[in-house]
């Protein structure tokens, strides 16, 4: 056998133990070793118990913010035997008029589940807006990558708890992109059509500048 050939495959178990598991069922995440792009390393065997599985942050948060909305999060953060499984999930607790912003998961894509109350949820893609009134019961399903929102449409509080295809989401809101940073109004302005008032007063409410 070749040297490169030995070597490349040096490297290839290397990194399948470092990340496989004893069973090749799970791979804890030990946090005392950086993340790397297919997640953390595996946790030792002898200290991994059954609370790495399990956990109770999917509970209502007390906090509030502009939204009307307080979310809740199980990713492998909160429950390190996600590592490398590609899943997770959390909550979502609309007040009346509640809605989560625009946004996307660029590594995911998301089902969610209504759990309580009236929900209006929609992707949208370039050439069309795919729409659904949803109630206690109903799944709906944003792709990876597309640009999305949810609205309590009901007269009372709503609920609802989402699954991703990811272990750890990544999510970028829209207004976060435009308002809450240091592009220049002018230039935000240009690009989006915006009145330049209506931006400041954005830029103003969400922490940006410029």
């Amino acid at each position: 056998m070749k040297m490169i050939h030995i070597i490349l495959l040096f490297f290839y178990l290397l990194s399948y133990t470092s990340h496989a598991t004893y069973t090749n069922d799970f791979c804890v995440a030990n946090f005392m070793f950086p993340k790397t792009p297919s997640g953390y390393p595996c946790k030792s065997e002898t200290n991994v118990t059954a609370d790495d599985f399990a956990s109770s942050t999917l509970v209502a948060g007390d906090s509030k913010n502009i939204f009307n909305l307080r979310s809740a999060t199980a990713f492998v953060n909160d429950i390190p035997g996600l590592n490398g499984l590609g899943i997770s999930a959390a909550r979502v607790d609309f007040d009346i008029n509640g809605t989560v912003p625009m946004h996307i998961h660029p590594d995911s894509s998301e089902l969610i589940i209504v759990a309580q109350g009236q929900i209006y949820a929609g992707f949208i893609t370039p050439t069309k807006l795919y729409e659904k009134n949803l109630k206690v019961g109903d799944v709906f399903v944003f792709p990876t990558g597309l640009l999305h929102f949810l609205v309590n449409t009901g007269p009372k509080k709503a609920m609802f708890y989402a699954v991703y295809g990811s272990s750890n989401p990544s999510i970028q809101l829209l207004v976060d992109l435009l308002f809450r940073n240091k592009l220049p109004t002018p230039i935000i302005q240009k690009t989006t059509l915006l009145d330049s008032s209506q931006i400041m007063k954005l830029k103003a409410q969400f922490g940006g500048s410029g």
